[in-house]
């Protein structure tokens, strides 16, 4: 199972992941990184790794279970 998570602490609010995968990521009303969905279906896998390899911050994070 891939988990997805992201720290808003460390978030630059380019929001690349937010337009990459809007199902996946949000924004909160500070433009900061929340995630929808921390277990996202296996067709998402690999967006969802190019969306942490793609932040500029390296805020979000992905590990595998």
């Amino acid at each position: 199972m891939l988990r997805v998570t992201a720290n808003s602490e460390t978030c630059a609010v380019s929001s690349l992941c937010v337009y990459r995968l809007p199902g996946v990521f949000d924004q909160d009303e500070d433009g900061l990184v929340v995630v929808l969905d921390e277990t996202p279906d296996g067709e998402l896998h690999e967006e969802v790794r190019r969306a942490a390899r793609g932040c500029p911050t390296k805020s979000i994070h992905v590990t595998e279970e």
